[in-house]
């Protein structure tokens, strides 16, 4: 099922014996356009620490009546987790630490990243093979809370500004971008594939697609034409 990531924002989470807090923030991936990590606000009980999770292992349900995540983790795994800073970027040597904590799999050196078309495909890796290059950072994590509120520039001119992720809650790809309209679509929200996006500026707050604003008015609304999700996405800076 397709939900707004917006929609889960502040929703409480439990683990397997007890409440650990609410959702803070996730980071996703643009390459593959998955939602890699979720940070978690502990709050009182580890001392408003800040914890990652990843999705695609650690979520189960997502009870949106409840406003609520179920995580497949016990505090105590949570608690002895590797710890992180919400201001820090997420290193390649932490993700290895936390991988290797919890013993998945990692996905970095299959090539596979997951996506709205299945759960990540992920390769098992040594620790060797998974300690060859640790002092890089992946590049292209980004906070989605940081991207909300981007302008969306079309071929023709701005077209709105980026209000939301449409997500999978099962296998966590993201299948569109929310998009306000404002004033000149009389305030409607649109839904663009990332086929549809050509680059994304971090500087400049931007997301640039190949849509003309003719492009949208013709397409039904609240939609635009259903396409097959394309893995090769520029962004700035590459």
């Amino acid at each position: 099922m397709l939900i707004n990531i917006k929609e889960i924002y502040g929703n409480r989470l439990f683990a397997k014996d007890g409440d650990i807090g609410h959702v803070k923030d996730f980071c996703f991936n643009y390459k593959s356009w998955s939602v890699r990590y979720m940070f978690a606000d502990t709050g009182s009980w580890l001392s408003g620490r800040q914890v990652l999770l990843s999705p695609p292992h650690a979520v189960g349900k997502v009870n949106r009546d409840e406003k609520s995540l179920s995580i497949n983790l016990s505090r105590k795994q949570i608690e002895s987790s590797p710890s992180i800073e919400m201001h820090k970027p997420v290193s390649r040597q932490y993700e290895l630490d936390y991988y290797l904590y919890y013993g998945w799999p990692a996905y970095w050196n299959g090539g596979g990243m997951g996506g709205i078309e299945g759960f990540p495909v992920v390769m098992e890796s040594s620790k060797d093979e998974m300690e060859a290059h640790p002092q890089h950072r992946d590049g292209h994590l980004q906070s989605m809370k940081a991207v909300m509120g981007y302008a969306i520039h079309g071929i023709d001119g701005e077209i709105g500004k980026v209000s939301g992720f449409m997500v999978d809650d099962k296998t966590w790809g993201i299948a569109e971008l929310v998009v306000d309209t404002g004033h000149w679509y009389a305030g409607k929200e649109i839904l663009i594939p990332p086929v549809k996006i050509t680059r994304i500026s971090y500087e400049g707050a931007a997301v640039f697609v190949s849509l003309t604003k003719s492009d949208l008015q013709k397409t039904a609304e609240h939609e635009v034409a259903k396409i097959r999700l394309s893995r090769t996405h520029a962004v700035e800076g590459e």
